[in-house]
């Protein structure tokens, strides 16, 4: 009898009575309830996040950062509502709390009160990092945990980016202000070398005026002690020779035709010399004050803002992963540009300071001189008044020796004292002479040291970025995420279930056909009986399986079609591939249950766990422990689910015909050991007879 044949007569057992029909469509549409059922339950659950209740709080009370209102954590509020990847319930951090714990919430998240002063505090002194709190519970669900860390990591990731666009918009309009501030510097410079030109200027022409000023008052001092001689003279003869008034009196009236003529031609002139001496004085010593007080401010201006350049190449370029050329290159330049600037203030700095002593000294000479000068001009209008009164005192002479004697004595004592105070004018013209001559030197270094000041300020000007709006925005986007992810997915799977077709649809086959040769005998006892050859016996017992099989796979990729909607890249393609799975596994299970009898049922259901943890149907089988990684290649399921990927996602065929190679082996090589098992069981033996165990 053919094995076609033997095959219908094993299945025309299930249509003598309802039971057995009931039980064959059982074993129809068992598979339905592994692949079918198994991948609608979580066909798509990524696309149904929105109905996972997930509390939300925000107690974030905002701050003000450069006079602008931050909120962040309203911010990141409303967009998650309005994003809608969960079901989102605001409530307060204790419900919250209570919520996750009780099973309400699956988890919560939450803005702390102080989020958003924490990323405003990074244009602060003292940065800190804002934190969004989640708080799962894995004794709810563990798998809601494991993508609610990827969910928030998304939003985290979109909070920082946001935080660094303000911070990093901050620092560029710090460098326009820096820009800005550089050209008021220039020009503040520029105004400093044109004023020491014009102090040097004048520091010389005072220089020269103290010069001529020196010669007058030398020719005074000196006329001032025969003067004085003379008086003593006057007093002497006005006492010894009492009866030589006549000609005493023409003597001084000679000396007084003399003197009169220069002291009244010039007294306006002695008298406006004095003034603008002690004038000069007074500008002299103020200007020197205002140069002491201005060079250590400029210098340490210099240095804050060198320092501050410093700062900003070092985090944008020295210390950056990725630094930017195009803004390095310029901002290293500006860095040195900075440096020489604050070596020439701190050159004008050190001339104010090595000078102090002399400044300090010279200050004082011209305090003196402005005081002597304003009391010669005080006096120079009574010096022909008293040479006047002299003389009227001398020609009184002839009225009493007495009376000149007297005179001659308050002569000589006033022109001591004009004698004292015209050395002392001459000396101190002297010394303001000497430190309007080193002014002047100093305001030659000054007016140098403006002009390279000057200089070095215009060119740091053009070499400090000054960005506007549109540019910053541009560049601020740019350094808040400077790395994207471009992602590209070949032959992407639509949805979960898409994806995990290759793993649970050879499952449901395997279970059908194990199911299978619980309802229909391996090797049928009448073909044993009748002496038929052993491959005969063994395609009869495999046939009705594998039509069974067969159909199963129809029933299944139909109902996956038109049910949740699975669509494969190759329809014909995965059909035929499965059809030769059906066929391979009904070989296997038929061997294990002829050969091994009802401990052959116990062996095909641990082989079936051995494919599923082995086959990488879940994860990559490289991150199984070594055991799973060391059976893989051996067992049929590997290639059926490696195969079934690149059939029904797409890609290249060369794993799909590596795998049929294989599932015609394993199923010829399972038929062939069923043949082995026939041809031995078709000798009766006492172990046959009564089996040690029975299923």
């Amino acid at each position: 009898m053919r094995s076609p044949r033997l095959a219908a007569l094993e299945l025309r057992r299930f249509g003598r009575g309802r039971l057995p029909r009931a039980a064959l469509a059982a074993l129809l549409l068992l598979p339905l309830l592994y692949g079918a059922l198994y991948l609608w339950s979580f066909w798509d659950p990524y696309g149904r996040l929105d109905r996972i209740p997930v509390a939300l709080v925000n107690d974030d009370r905002g701050a003000t950062a450069d006079g602008r209102r931050i909120a962040a954590g309203d911010e990141i509020t409303g967009k998650l509502l309005e994003s809608k990847v969960f079901d989102w319930h605001e409530v307060s951090a204790a419900e919250a709390d209570q919520g996750v714990e009780d099973g309400t919430y699956y988890l919560s998240l939450r803005m702390p009160a102080d989020f958003s002063e924490r990323i405003a505090s990074s244009a602060s002194d003292s940065p800190e990092t804002g934190a969004l709190q989640v708080r799962t519970n894995d004794a709810n669900n563990y798998i809601v945990g494991q993508i609610s860390r990827t969910v928030f990591l998304e939003v985290r990731t979109a909070a920082s980016a946001n935080a660094s666009r303000g911070f990093l918009d901050r620092i560029f309009i710090n460098f326009s202000d820096l820009h800005d501030e550089t050209a008021k510097a220039a020009k503040g410079a520029a105004d400093l070398r044109s004023g020491s030109a014009k102090a040097k200027k004048g520091s010389k022409d005072l220089a020269d005026g103290l010069k001529d000023a020196k010669a007058g008052s030398g020719s005074l001092a000196g006329g001032l002690v025969k003067l004085n001689r003379g008086a003593g003279d006057l007093k002497t003869g006005s006492r010894e020779v009492a009866d030589g008034t006549g000609q005493l009196a023409a003597k001084v009236n000679g000396v007084a035709a003399d003197v009169r003529p220069f002291l009244k031609d010039n007294g306006k002139a002695i008298g406006d010399t004095a003034r603008l001496v002690a004038d000069t004085s007074e500008a002299v010593r103020h200007n020197l004050d205002l140069l002491v007080k201005s060079a250590p401010t400029a210098a340490t201006a210099a240095h804050t803002a060198a320092d501050d350049l410093t700062e900003v190449h070092r985090t944008r370029c020295a210390e950056a992963p990725e630094p930017d050329p195009t803004v390095c290159t310029p901002l290293g330049r500006a860095v040195t540009a900075a440096d020489d600037v604050a070596d020439v203030a701190d050159d004008v700095k050190a001339l104010v300071a090595n000078q102090n002593g002399d400044l300090t000294a010279l200050r004082g000479r011209l305090t003196t001189l402005e005081k002597q000068a304003k009391a010669l001009a005080t006096r120079s209008p009574h010096l022909d008044e008293d040479l006047e009164s002299a003389v009227k005192k001398i020609n009184a002479l002839n009225t009493g020796a007495h009376k000149v004697a007297k005179g001659a004595e308050k002569l000589h004592t006033g022109l001591a004292t004009a004698k004292t105070g015209a050395t002392d004018l001459d000396t101190g013209v002297g010394r303001l002479e000497t430190g309007a001559t080193s002014l002047d030197r100093g305001l030659v270094r000054i007016k140098d040291g403006s002009a390279s000041l000057a200089k070095g300020l215009g060119d740091g000007v053009d070499k400090i970025p000054d960005y506007g709006k549109e540019d910053r925005d541009a560049r601020t986007e740019v350094m808040a995420d400077p790395v994207r992810l471009a992602s590209q997915s070949l032959h992407s799977a639509p949805n979960y279930g898409t994806g995990f077709a290759p793993y649970f649809i050879p499952l449901s086959l395997w279970v059908g056909a194990m199911v299978a040769y619980m309802l229909i005998q391996p090797l049928g006892r009448r073909a044993l009986a009748a002496g038929a050859p052993a491959w005969r016996i063994a395609l009869a017992g495999w046939l009705p399986v594998a039509g069974i099989g067969l159909l199963q796979v129809a029933a299944l990729m139909s109902v996956l079609h038109w049910g949740p909607g699975l669509d494969m890249a190759h329809t014909a393609g995965t059909l035929a591939f499965l059809a030769l799975v059906t066929c391979c596994f009904a070989a296997i299970v038929q061997w294990l249950n002829a050969c091994f009898g009802a401990a052959g049922r116990i062996l095909v259901l641990a082989l079936l766990m051995l494919q599923l943890t082995s086959a990488g149907g879940t994860y990559p089988v490289q991150t199984s422990p070594g055991f799973f990684n060391a059976i893989h290649p051996y067992l049929p399921m590997s290639y059926v689910v490696e195969g079934l990927r690149r059939l029904i996602t797409g890609g290249g065929l060369g794993p799909v015909w590596q795998g049929c190679a294989v599932l015609a082996a394993f199923t010829a090589g399972a038929l062939a050991l069923t043949a082995l098992s026939a041809r031995r069981k078709q000798m009766w033996t006492l172990e046959r007879l009564h089996p040690e165990l029975s299923l």
